[in-house]
C-alpha cells in the first residue's frame, strides 16, 4: 500500500474524493477493524468540539486506540522538533493527526512520517470540514455536478477547502467576500485549476448566492481574533445570511455552516434554526466522514 496523507483537499483526485465519501456512508461493521492493535495520535495545538469527538469515534468505529494530546504537551519546535516527535510518534501509532496553527507543521510532519497524516485543521486548510461538507451535499442531490454553491464571508481556510472539493466535484463555486477579505486572483486561477467546476467571486453577498442550491458561511471572528471583534462585526455587518438572502438562492437551498455558529453575526436565528438548515447533519457527517476517510488510507476501498 502507497503512504497517503491528506494535508488539504488536492491531495486526493475527485474519484478518490468521491471513493472516501463511499466509504464514508458504509455500515461501521463492514470495514472490520483496520485499526486493530493500532493507536491514532490526535494532537490538538487549537481546541475543538466536533475535531476531537468525530475523530476520536472514527477512530474507535476502525478499531483503533485515540490519543488525545495537547499541543504543550508535544511543545512543536518548542520542547522537540516537529521531525522528532513525528518520528517518535510513528512507532506508536498507525495515524499521527494534528490540528495547527501553521499548516507548515503538518507539511513537516508529512515529510519525515512512515504513516498517515492528517491535517485536523491548520491556517490554510481544513479538509476535514470539506469532505464533510460535500458529504453532506452530496446526500442532499446525489451529485454536486452543476450545482451552484455559495460561500459568504472571509475566504478563511474552510472556504478555501470547501472551494477545492467543489471544483473538483463539478460545482459551481460563487464566493461573497468583502475587499481585503477576499480570494487572491492568484487563488481563484490556481482553484479553477482543479477540476470541472468553475469558481467566482463577488463583493455582493447576494449576487453571490443567486441560484445557489446551497448557502455556507462561517463565523467573522476565528479563533485567534478576538482582539479584531467590533473591527470585524462592522466589516462584515452586510455578510449576515438573513432569510432574504436566503430568498434570492434557488428554491429549496439549503444553509450550511461548518459549526461554531453566532446567531445574530454570520447568521439569523431563524435560518440556522429553521427548515433550511443542515447543519446537525453536517456536525455529524464529521465522524462518518472521518471515518471513510481513515478508512481509505489505511488501504480501504469501495
Amino acid at each position: 500500500m502507497n503512504l497517503r496523507h491528506l494535508l488539504e483537499i488536492p491531495d486526493l483526485t475527485a474519484a478518490e474524493i468521491q471513493q472516501v465519501l463511499t466509504l464514508s456512508e458504509r455500515p461501521v461493521a463492514s470495514f472490520g477493524a483496520p485499526l486493530s492493535g493500532q493507536g491514532v495520535a490526535l494532537i490538538f495545538e487549537k481546541p475543538s468540539n466536533r475535531t476531537r469527538h468525530s475523530m476520536e469515534m472514527a477512530v474507535v468505529q476502525l478499531g483503533g486506540h485515540p490519543v488525545y494530546t495537547r499541543g504543550e504537551e508535544v511543545g512543536f519546535d518548542t520542547r522537540e522538533s516537529v521531525e522528532d516527535i513525528t518520528r517518535i510518534m510513528q512507532g506508536y501509532h498507525g495515524v499521527l493527526a494534528a490540528r495547527v496553527f501553521h499548516h507548515d507543521v503538518v507539511r513537516r510532519m508529512a515529510a519525515v512520517s512512515a504513516v498517515p497524516i492528517v491535517n485536523m485543521l491548520s491556517d490554510h486548510s481544513h479538509p476535514l470540514q470539506g469532505l464533510a461538507d460535500v458529504l453532506t451535499m452530496s446526500q442532499e442531490w446525489g451529485s454536486l455536478a452543476d450545482r451552484t454553491v455559495a460561500y459568504v464571508g472571509d475566504f478563511n481556510n474552510v472556504a478555501r477547502s470547501l472551494s477545492e472539493a467543489c471544483v473538483m466535484l463539478g460545482a459551481h463555486v460563487r464566493l461573497g467576500c468583502p475587499t481585503g477579505f477576499d480570494a487572491p486572483q492568484a487563488e481563484l486561477t490556481r482553484i479553477a485549476g482543479l477540476g470541472s467546476g468553475t469558481i467566482a467571486q463577488f463583493v455582493d453577498p447576494s449576487v453571490a448566492v443567486l441560484g445557489a442550491s446551497a448557502v455556507h458561511t462561517d463565523t467573522w471572528i476565528s479563533m485567534g481574533q478576538e482582539s479584531q471583534k467590533a473591527e470585524r462585526r462592522e466589516i462584515f455587518s452586510a455578510y449576515q445570511v438573513t432569510d432574504t438572502l436566503m430568498a434570492g438562492a434557488a428554491p429549496g437551498a439549503v444553509f450550511m455552516h461548518c459549526l461554531p455558529a453566532y446567531r445574530g453575526n454570520e447568521v439569523a436565528a431563524s435560518v440556522i434554526d429553521g427548515p433550511l438548515s443542515r447543519v446537525i447533519q453536517q456536525g455529524h457527517n464529521r465522524m462518518h466522514s472521518a471515518r471513510g476517510l481513515l478508512a481509505f488510507l489505511l488501504g480501504a476501498r469501495p
